[in-house]
């Protein structure tokens, strides 16, 4: 008896794959193309999942390449609503820095607009369901000067999404934490289908997640020590494959947990963008200071007199705060260094054989312009989560 045919999918502000990984991961989707406006982070879903694994489709009229969506829509209106009746998936989600509330929260940020440009696509293509995911934030109605909350973004998308027909679409906040992620990270999820099972996605998911866990020999909740203590740099160092002015780190002997079982692999027997930062031996110093004395970040603020807030020295026994994409937030647990670009994959269950393309880091005003490795990362969807939303998604449209 032959496999039914996968379900086809769009993935838009797919960004480096993390949604995509998961959805091939699951067994269950193919996709027909991805919408990503960075170079850097198209390059490594393009290299990881088309190049090596085949999983995009690709239509003749659209170049294999960074798009922003804008013009997408602009240029491709007609290709796009030729579409409808074929796509049983949308998903993706706008960038999300404007709704977040470990920055500064801005309505007005001009990324927020690209969420009217997420629904015109939905508008467009018409797809069997949607799957839009955003930072818990957008659940949240920013500020008013009078200290009142205007109404969630959230909402405005449910009422539009089912004035396009998707009327059973509905909101919650997860935490990936919840479902085998290292990380304490909760977003909000909006599905919506055309066959009324919305509700019926969320229930999948929560029911199914131990079982699903369980064939990975996965506990729900992941440490951090469970993710990457295998990779520390005490087990050795190497000239860095991608920089010759760095070392990179190596892997212990044998891995230590499931978790680290089912990340490990590598082209080359060393992990990729597994880079050390070259710091100086003063900050090397603070960063020992830390580690000894457990200082909060508060502490680190009046002992070291500095202004940054967000210095935080990482717990091994639990899993972590949502990573951003700035890796000078967070101290290792146990080594005087920042995490490295791998270790930032493994937090968000990118298997170590995704490879990252582009620079390592950015600053300044380029941050806005350039996605580099580390940020690439601490925007994506986790993967680990997406293979499992991938198969509710996949059960809920197979019942019609």
């Amino acid at each position: 008896m032959s496999e039914p045919p996968k379900l086809k999918y769009i993935d838009i502000f797919s960004g480096c794959g993390g949604l995509s990984l998961g959805l091939y991961n699951s067994g269950h989707w193919h996709g027909l193309f991805a919408v990503e406006k960075s170079p850097d982070a198209f390059k490594t879903l393009e290299h990881n999942l088309i190049e090596n694994n085949n999983h995009f489709t690709w239509p003749k009229w659209l170049g294999q390449s960074n798009h922003d969506i804008n013009e997408l829509l602009e240029e491709h209106k007609d290709n796009l609503t030729a579409l409808r009746g074929s796509v049983d998936l949308v998903a993706g989600g706008p960038p999300c820095q404007g709704f977040s509330m470990a920055g500064r929260r801005v309505e007005k940020d001009q990324r927020n607009g690209l969420v009217s440009s997420y629904l015109k696509f939905i508008d467009l293509v018409r797809p069997r369901a949607i799957l839009f995911e955003n930072v818990k934030g957008f659940k949240i109605g920013f500020k008013r000067s009078d200290d009142t909350r205007g109404i969630p973004y959230s909402d405005f998308v449910l009422d539009y999404l089912k004035k396009l027909g998707y009327s059973d679409a509905k909101a919650e906040v997860l935490n990936f934490s919840e479902y085998g992620v290292p990380q304490h990270r909760q977003r909000c999820i909006i599905v919506g289908t055309r066959n009324k099972s919305a509700s019926n996605f969320f229930t999948s998911l929560k029911t199914n997640s131990d079982e699903f866990l369980k064939s990975k020999d996965l506990h729900p909740t992941q440490s951090l020590e469970t993710a990457i203590s295998d990779i520390q740099r005490k087990y050795g160092v190497c000239v860095s494959p991608d920089s010759d002015r760095f070392q990179a780190g190596r892997y212990s002997a044998t891995s230590d947990t499931s978790y680290q079982k089912l990340m490990r692999g590598s082209a080359n027997g060393i992990p990729d963008s597994h880079r050390f930062a070259n710091h100086s031996d003063a900050v090397e110093l603070k960063f020992e200071t830390i580690i000894k004395k457990r200082l909060s970040s508060k502490q680190v603020r009046e002992q070291f007199d500095t202004k940054k807030s967000s210095t935080k020295l990482l717990n091994a026994k639990t899993p972590t705060p949502t990573l951003t994409t700035l890796p000078d937030d967070y101290v290792h647990y146990c080594e005087p260094r920042i995490l490295t670009v791998r270790e930032y994959a493994r937090i968000q269950s990118f298997p170590d054989w995704y490879e990252f393309k582009g620079k390592y880091t950015t600053g300044g005003r380029r941050r806005k312009i350039e996605v580099p490795r580390y940020s690439q990362i601490g925007n994506a969807i986790p993967p680990l989560f997406a293979e499992l939303a991938g198969l509710a998604m996949q059960t809920i449209l197979s019942d019609e």
